[in-house]
């Protein structure tokens, strides 16, 4: 049987702009009504998930999309460096940071491992092999990995994936693997994906 997951990475926040490990924030203000103003007509689908993050049931909000909050779809857990910038983090613990950008085993925060959401994703995305067409908001250390297990590249491969806040990620299984159709790819009043 065939499937296809369109995953929606949450929209703008503070946190994104400022390079921060989020805590439970919600959108840039003004970045709701923004969303809501492109006039988007999402695909049909059969689901609709979303993380329980605030900013993405808020981003899902803009766009008109209602669904059900599904935990395997949750952010990262960044532990002890919720809510520090990149570079608060670096001055702390430059050896704890470098090695998280290193290791994907490494979890000097306390939180996830790089690995241990790559590893939450599959799990997840084993669920959808015969789901038909589900939408999936989330963030975006998720959808980085849900490209990384379609591509079969290494977990280190996860920091050679950019996704963008507000974008659309379309993965299709064919009943053997799963194949990339587009990542990143901009949200518009046109951005539906046949």
């Amino acid at each position: 049987m065939t499937s296809r997951v369109t995953f929606i990475s949450h929209g703008a926040t503070a946190a994104v702009r400022a390079a921060s490990f989020p805590l439970d924030e919600g959108l840039e203000s003004g970045e709701g009504s923004r969303i809501a103003g492109l006039g988007w007509n999402g695909p049909r689908a059969q689901d609709v998930l979303m993380g329980p993050e605030v900013r993405v049931r808020m981003t899902a909000e803009g766009l008109g999309l209602t669904g059900v909050v599904d935990g395997g779809l949750r952010d990262f857990d960044y532990g002890d460096w919720r809510g520090l910038g990149l570079g608060e983090v670096e001055g702390r613990d430059p050896e704890g940071l470098m090695g998280w950008l290193t290791d994907v085993e490494a979890r000097p925060h306390g939180g996830e491992s790089v690995a241990g959401v790559i590893e939450r994703t599959a799990r997840w995305m084993e669920g959808r092999t015969a789901a038909g067409h589900t939408v999936a908001m989330t963030c975006p250390g998720v959808i980085k990995s849900a490209v990384v297990l379609a591509m079969g590249a290494p977990a280190a491969a996860f920091w050679r994936v950019d996704v963008a806040p507000l974008s659309l990620t379309d993965l299709r299984w064919n009943g053997r693997v799963w194949t990339v159709r587009c990542v990143s790819c901009a949200i518009n009043s046109a951005a539906v994906l046949l």
